[in-house]
């Protein structure tokens, strides 16, 4: 089965308000929707809130209710992360665009990252694909969901 892209969410903006199985939150700032028992994507959320200098980002484990709902509306698997997800105006995006997204939104040095958008989606997404893969592997995952520090926790939905 083919990981689900950004280009296949393409759906109307804001479509998950009107999915009872999904909980209202706000949704004025983007939401990042990370696995939460993964070493490496919980310190991705470490690396952007330490240079998110503008506080833009919320964030919300996969295993939350909210993470749950977000990945069954956009038919992503539940159990099985197979990305992140970035909701941004209402948009889903997933895979390298959710990652370059973020980079770009972190502001110098980090949005030079873009130029990985010279490469062709289809090979950024199997690079991607094969992090994503190994990932617990390779970096380790932890017995419960990454907590937030009392200081961090405004910035997380549960």
């Amino acid at each position: 089965m083919r990981p689900a892209t950004s280009a296949d969410l393409a759906s109307k903006a804001y479509s998950y308000r009107d999915d009872p199985n999904v909980p209202s939150f706000p949704d004025d700032r983007p939401l990042f929707v990370f696995d939460g028992k993964c070493v490496l994507c919980s310190g991705f959320v470490q690396f952007i809130m330490r240079h998110d200098r503008r506080g833009q980002f919320r964030f919300a484990a996969a295993q939350s209710p909210l993470g749950t709902a977000l990945y069954a509306h956009y038919g992503l698997a539940t159990r099985d992360y197979e990305t992140n997800l970035l909701i941004e105006n209402g948009l889903a995006h997933t895979n390298s665009e959710s990652s370059l997204r973020v980079f770009e939104r972190l502001g110098l040095p980090w949005s030079l990252m873009a130029v990985g958008r010279l490469l062709p989606v289809w090979l950024l997404d199997r690079l991607y694909a094969i992090v994503a893969r190994n990932r617990l592997r390779w970096f380790g995952s932890r017995d419960a969901c990454y907590l937030p520090t009392p200081s961090e926790a405004e910035r997380f939905l549960n």
